[in-house]
């Protein structure tokens, strides 16, 4: 089993532009809204149609603009799952579920796949229902038990979990995997969440502006991101464009401070990126006797990458504290600071991020805005990026 796609569609004011292959796996597009993940898709489904290319699914041609080859969507008998799953209002659950299947399978082999699905899904209960008497939650099992029934080649999914709430969601995950068990070929999954895509895909491609900037392995890019868009995407709050200023040193413009790293800077760095998760707050390295001896120890070891800083901004949720900082060792020539509430993006851009676990460092390690103290950023945690 295997999908190719290099595909090209010119609108206006933007190209898509997308060559990926995937062969048994599920392979996740991910990036963020208007990045043309889902109209990849709707390429493969045949809903539109690119300018050029080739698209192949199991050795089938579904489109070849050189060849002139372009099947409908009837012939590439795919099963796309869109957000608000497309039910026919009109039909019952088991309608809905033998609408996929051939007209001129037999009775006895329609009957029995609506049973076998019906019964895979849990909506048996429902089975003379409609679709408007469902919940959320029912919906979708229903159209996961339509997109089984039907036999299709690839499997492709639009953000299935983007309307439901997050209690719903971690129970239809659970359906999700018993599809996915259930299924042997390519399946396109097409999200923006990157805890969805770690729990699902067997690779991501990272899309950006009609474009894939790279197609790895899951942990390798959360571990080794290699572009600014995997960097953000897999959830880096702290990136930034620099510098290179020494071998193992980068500028930060827009935090004004000088960022020492573990290996050797390539010349052709760009930017540069840190978890907000591991930054950690030390004692003021000038004065080595206070604090606990853990700290001191840790930024006496570390010798660089701390910075005086202040706290600008703190909000809370369940179980963390997200801190917005600027530096207080701004060098002279720097932009100056935008203060909250003047131009919020620009505040947000000139701000570190920091991001504190309540549960295991308690509350009283938040600091209240306007507080000033020493971070230090972990040299091995830093990620360099050339585009």
């Amino acid at each position: 089993m295997s999908l190719r796609v290099d595909i090209t569609k010119r609108y206006p004011s933007f190209n898509l532009e997308v060559a990926f292959e995937a062969h048994d796996e599920v392979v996740g597009l991910l990036g963020a809204s208007g990045c043309g993940k889902s109209l990849t898709m709707r390429c493969i489904a045949g809903i539109e149609t690119p300018d050029e290319g080739r698209i192949e699914v199991n050795g089938k041609v579904f489109f070849d603009s050189a060849a002139k080859i372009n099947l409908s969507p009837q012939q590439r008998k795919t099963a796309l799952l869109f957000q608000n799953y497309m039910l026919f209002p009109n039909l019952t659950v088991e309608e809905n579920i033998g609408a996929g299947i051939p007209r001129n399978a037999p009775a006895a082999e329609r009957a029995q796949i609506i049973a076998r699905e019906l019964k895979r899904f849990d909506v048996e209960p429902f089975a003379k229902r409609y679709p408007a008497h469902l919940s959320g939650g029912q919906q979708q099992r229903v159209a996961l038990a339509r997109m089984l029934a039907a036999d299709p080649c690839i499997l492709m999914l639009d953000e299935p979990f983007s309307a439901l709430d997050s209690h719903l969601k971690s129970i239809l995950e659970q359906n999700l995997s018993s599809l996915f068990d259930a299924f042997t070929g390519t399946i396109v999954y097409v999200s923006h969440d990157i805890d969805e895509a770690l729990r699902f895909c067997d690779s991501i491609a990272v899309m950006e502006y009609g474009h894939i900037t790279e197609h790895t392995k899951p942990r390798a890019l959360i571990d080794r991101p290699q572009t600014m868009a995997g960097m953000k995407l897999s959830g880096v709050k702290n990136t930034s464009e620099v510098e290179v200023v020494g071998t193992h040193q980068v500028y930060c413009p827009q935090w004004g401070i000088t960022l020492t790293t573990k290996g050797e800077v390539p010349p052709e760095t760009k930017a540069v990126g840190f978890r907000a998760v591991y930054l950690q707050r030390v004692d003021n390295p000038n004065e080595k006797d206070q604090g606990p001896k853990d700290l001191v120890q840790r930024a006496e070891e570390a010798k660089e990458n701390i910075f005086h800083v202040r706290a600008d901004r703190v909000t809370e949720s369940r179980f963390e504290a997200a801190i917005m900082l600027s530096s207080l060792d701004r060098p002279e020539d720097a932009q100056p600071l935008v203060e909250a509430g003047d131009q919020e993006m620009r505040f947000l851009h000139q701000r570190l991020s920091w991001r504190i676990s309540t549960l295991h460092e308690g509350r009283e390690s938040i600091p209240a805005v306007g507080d000033e103290f020493y971070i230090h950023i972990p040299a091995e945690h830093i990620y360099l990026v050339s585009r």
